[in-house]
């Protein structure tokens, strides 16, 4: 029979709006669906995913479109489907629920809650029929609706101990008297034991890449000469780079690599970690001034321009999907020999064969003759072998490049998400204007100031706080209350974007987002911030339960991330309660944070961040001497240090914050024409340099 709508058809979720013609009633996530399944005592089932997830789309054709299999859940259940991009704080409740009943998690995952949402019972992809070992769905539905009527209470029983273990996932009690750097000392320890010195990246298969781990590699490595940080931070970086998991026709990464070696990802594209790594990589050419890095960050730049931006109104859309359908596997990105020498002379193909390793036996599972490009050799290597100079191969690489990205772009190509969401387009535009300012790019920060502006214009309101979604892909907009991240996110995009302009606008913003920040999330009795706020928001189920994020997943955590804010406004502000906010933020995870090793970089940063004197550099004046103070400041990445290049008119007590208000428009210097520098640490500022060589000298 055909189907007509369910109620998703009223969603405005891309992944949500995918499942409206399935046969199964759907609901989406609200007061309404469980008040439904009180009225029937009924259980729920919960299906979380998110558009960019292959199995999630397996689970969708196997069994929600299976007409048989809906009437058992109709009859039996009330259903509900969640996109975790849209609600990641439901998302990271049922997590962790799911993880403590069945010790696994991940996407699509499937819960069986009570009416009033708590869960009893969970796993993740549950096959249509019985195998991988695992029951079929239609047993698992069955098994579920029939203990619900018979064995209710086990179920009640399981459901309550469940809570508490959510809660205790990451608020449990880890304060320790004292803070100190060896806390980041054991952080990178833990890194560089885990670090793979042949294939780069942390650990074995599946390898993901850890942006925050990275840059407190570089940061500790520069700052401090440790050599084991500084391999671990370059290897993976150039690794990476080479390997498939790297889009090498686009630009651009793809989620994590099935294998060790980088050489097969999954490959759906996210806004996250591009922005992560992104910044990572012009991080990584502030302080060891390899051209390849600068290469690989305007690479990704250039895919972020043409694929994951609106460029008229500015913002960045959240992902890319990984195939068209499910017989596929990646073959939008993949080729077999065959398809390269269609579009390629033999010349092309003789160089960008061996260059991208495209053999007739190939990398793909579903299809051994599909080739993941990827490097192997370097270019001179390549043309030796074909006997030809490194030039004549550069250009027949080049053109090589362009036919195939030609080629490819009249396949169809995978589903974008348009969807703006704040905490994600707020890593891009931090990620945007570090690079801005590493590589000189212009136009890269102007975007990324465009971008900024429309999520103050569209999502902030002073009074209801900041929205989570800035728009959805229809351009329409609709309140979803802000987490945590969104708005320690916020905030430090509007910190880079006031050291990139000097313009006041930002600052204040920023003080005002921090501000209400605190006041919405922060714990004044435990300390540490909850990554939802506790008042006047919705609190069915597993929502109830306080979380207080610690660890990376992979996006930075809440609770550094958020005391690292207060730290660099405090830094300008001399805000006291800011600096006590963090620092107790951080207290109070010391005593338990170096068990979470890498997936606690943005802890790592953070507590640098609060722990070394901030150091910053303010250049003012414009001109040739200007531009190259203002690029000595810059040179190194150091998460402690601000630079700051100031128009003379920039410098008044009105423009400035206010510690800088008190020591810059004093300086004699400012009544002369020529340009200088000036390094303040602290309170205290040395004497202004003309001079480049001397800068760096005072920085060191």
């Amino acid at each position: 029979m055909a189907h007509s709508q369910n109620a998703l058809s009223e969603a405005r979720s891309s992944y949500l709006r995918s499942a409206q013609h399935q046969p199964i009633e759907w609901h989406e996530w609200g007061e309404a669906a469980f008040a439904r399944a009180k009225e029937l005592d009924r259980p729920v089932l919960l299906d979380i995913g998110a558009v960019w997830c292959h199995w999630c789309h397996v689970m969708d054709r196997e069994s929600y479109e299976d007409a048989t299999l809906a009437d058992i859940v109709n009859e039996h259940f009330v259903a509900i489907k969640v996109d975790r991009d849209e609600r990641p704080d439901v998302d990271s409740r049922y997590q962790a629920a799911v993880q403590a009943i069945s010790g696994q998690g991940g996407w699509p995952l499937t819960a069986f809650l009570t009416p009033d949402g708590l869960p009893f019972y969970g796993g993740t992809y549950f096959p249509r029929e019985d195998r991988y070992g695992r029951p079929g769905f239609d047993r698992v539905l069955l098994t579920m609706a029939n203990a619900w009527k018979t064995k209710r209470s086990d179920a009640l029983e399981s459901a309550n101990s469940v809570i508490s273990a959510i809660e205790h996932g990451e608020s449990f009690a880890g304060r320790s008297g004292s803070l100190s750097l060896d806390i980041v000392g054991k952080l990178v320890e833990s890194a560089v034991k885990q670090f793979d010195p042949r294939h780069g990246g942390f650990g074995t298969q599946p390898k993901f890449p850890h942006p925050s781990a990275l840059d407190l590699l570089i940061d500790v490595g520069a700052r401090t000469g440790h050599e084991g940080a500084l391999q671990a931070a370059t290897v993976t970086l150039k690794k990476m780079a080479q390997g498939g998991v790297y889009d090498q026709l686009a630009g651009g990464f793809h989620r994590y690599s099935v294998d060790e070696r980088w050489v097969v990802p999954h490959f759906e594209k996210m806004l996250y970690d591009n922005a992560g790594l992104l910044a990572n990589y012009a991080h990584a050419f502030q302080t060891f001034v390899d051209p390849e890095y600068a290469r690989v960050a305007q690479d990704i730049l250039r895919w972020l321009d043409a694929t994951m931006t609106d460029r008229e109104r500015g913002g960045f859309y959240a992902s890319q999907d990984a195939d068209i359908n499910l017989d596929d596997d990646g073959d939008y990105f993949t080729w077999t020999r065959e398809e390269a020498a269609a579009v390629l002379t033999p010349e092309e193909l003789e160089i960008a064969g061996a260059y991208f390793d495209i053999g007739e036996l190939g990398d793909m599972h579903h299809n051994p003759r599909k080739n993941v490009l990827h490097r192997t050799q370097t270019l001179a290597e390549v043309a030796k072998a074909a006997g030809r100079n490194i030039g004549e191969a550069a250009v027949l690489l080049s053109s090589a490049q362009e036919k195939l990205m030609a080629a490819r772009r009249e396949r169809p190509e995978p589903f974008i998400d348009r969807t703006i969401y704040t905490s994600w387009n707020a890593m891009a535009i931090s990620a945007y204007l570090q690079t801005a300012r590493a590589l000189n790019l212009k136009g890269t920060e102007a975007f990324a100031l465009k971008s900024l502006d429309r999520i103050l214009n569209e999502a902030w309101d002073a009074e209801r706080g900041l929205s989570h979604v800035v728009a959805y892909p229809d351009g329409e907009r609709s309140f979803v209350p802000g987490v945590l991240d969104d708005y320690a996110f916020l905030g430090h995009a509007l910190v880079d974007a006031w050291e990139s302009t000097g313009d006041r606008r930002w600052y204040d913003a920023a003080m005002q987002i921090a501000a209400s920040m605190n006041a919405r999330f922060y714990d004044a009795t435990g300390g540490g911030f909850l990554d939802r706020e506790a008042d006047g928001v919705e609190t069915i189920g597993a929502l109830a339960a306080r979380r207080k994020p610690l660890q990376d997943t992979p996006t930075p955590a809440g609770n550094p991330a958020a005391a690292a804010l207060l730290v660099r406004l405090y830094a300008l502000s001399a805000r006291e309660e800011f600096r006590e906010k963090a620092e107790d933020t951080l207290e109070s995870f010391a005593g338990i944070v170096e068990h979470f090793g890498l997936y606690a970089a943005t802890y790592g940063l953070a507590l640098e961040q609060f722990m070394l004197a901030p150091v910053q550099v303010v250049v003012i004046g414009g001109g040739v001497e200007g531009h190259s103070l203002a690029a000595a400041a810059r040179a190194r990445y150091a998460v402690n240090k601000q630079v700051l290049h100031l128009r003379r008119e920039q410098v008044t007590a009105e423009n400035l914050p206010p510690v800088l208000a008190e020591t810059l428009p004093q300086l004699p210097q400012l009544q002369k024409e020529d340009a200088f520098a000036v390094v303040c640490r602290g309170t205290s500022c040395l004497p202004p340099t003309h001079d480049a060589e001397e800068l760096l000298q005072q920085m060191a």
